[in-house]
């Protein structure tokens, strides 16, 4: 099959676009490289089934031509990682919109091609649950606390989604990730793991944000676009939501000790409060631990990958940088 990936010289888009092409599948992968990096695909150029085009979501001409001809349409474009959001707020909300509303646009006038949307575990936003289901009512803050900007330009992208398949009759499948990471993520957008490992090999203070109390989850990059690959190619998955994540929590204060462990780093472990680092319009939240069994029913999703792994490999990465 054919597929367009926005945002494919991503993290996520890379490692999406390599799983296709060992699937025997053609890649067009369309990215503005505002996050995305050519060192990312690199390793893809030589491949006669990958394409790269360099260009916008908010371009409707260029993501027309990009999506002629393909069976499906994996949207990962958006703003990422709550340090780009916090410094980009109106750009965050209208590429993370308009961007999700041109690709649906799109899909819907070649033909209703199907539409995988990439949302977020932010959209659960302030539930004190310590597992989240799909099912579960959504607690969003308040306007002027801008970090739940993104979770609702997120949670907009699913009312639209769906509202394109209930009364278009577009095939879509929503995907819902929490804390993907593996080598190549950069901490330059707030991403944590990247950022304490970063930390720990240059003998810099590891720095946890708030108390270090918060609980979070984090999946390999490779157990995530194996699960976007099935739910693709799923029909029961149309017009559904799903979580994509592991189900194993641990504070960000364990996870700092363990990377000083791992990295053998003598690095101290400081304390920031939020407003040092984002300003005082940030909210954080103790829980995001996803349910994955809706996943697990459908294509049988299960993480091959523990967090061991995913530090012993980012490790590797930055050292070999």
């Amino acid at each position: 099959m054919k597929f367009l990936i926005t945002g494919g010289a991503g993290f996520i888009g890379s490692y999406l676009s390599e799983k296709l092409l060992a699937e025997g599948h053609e890649v067009i992968a369309l990215d503005n490289l505002s996050t995305g990096t050519q060192e990312n695909i690199a390793h893809l150029t030589k491949n006669s089934s990958f394409h790269f085009v360099e260009g916008s979501v908010m371009d409707k001409e260029i993501l027309s031509k990009s999506a002629e001809g393909v069976q499906g349409i994996f949207h990962l474009a958006a703003a990422v990682g709550v340090k780009f959001v916090m410094e980009n707020l109106v750009t965050s909300m209208e590429v993370n919109v308009k961007g999700t509303e041109n690709v649906l646009e799109t899909a819907l006038k070649l033909g209703g091609i199907k539409v995988l949307i990439t949302s977020s575990s932010e959209v659960y936003g302030k539930s004190s649950k310590k597992r989240f289901h799909e099912e579960d009512d959504l607690i969003i803050g308040p306007p002027h606390k801008f970090r739940w900007s993104y979770a609702t330009s997120k949670l907009l992208d699913e009312f639209l989604a769906l509202s394109y398949h209930a009364e278009r009759n577009l095939p879509v499948t929503i995907v819902r990730l929490f804390n993907i990471c593996g080598p190549r993520q950069t901490g330059r957008y707030g991403m944590v793991i990247p950022r304490f490992v970063r930390q720990a090999l240059k003998g810099e203070p590891i720095t946890v944000y708030g108390s270090g109390k918060q609980l979070r989850s984090f999946a390999h990059v490779k157990d995530a676009v194996e699960g976007m690959a099935k739910l693709m190619l799923e029909p029961a998955a149309e017009g559904k939501i799903f979580n994509l994540g592991n189900p194993r929590g641990i504070t960000i204060e364990e996870l700092a000790i363990k990377i000083k462990e791992m990295t053998r780093s003598k690095s101290p472990i400081t304390y920031l409060p939020y407003e040092e680092v984002y300003g005082p319009h940030f909210e954080d939240l103790m829980y995001r631990v996803p349910d994955i069994n809706h996943a697990k029913a459908v294509i049988g999703f299960m993480p091959r990958y523990h967090l061991e792994d995913i530090l012993t490999e980012t490790v590797e990465y930055f050292r070999s940088k």
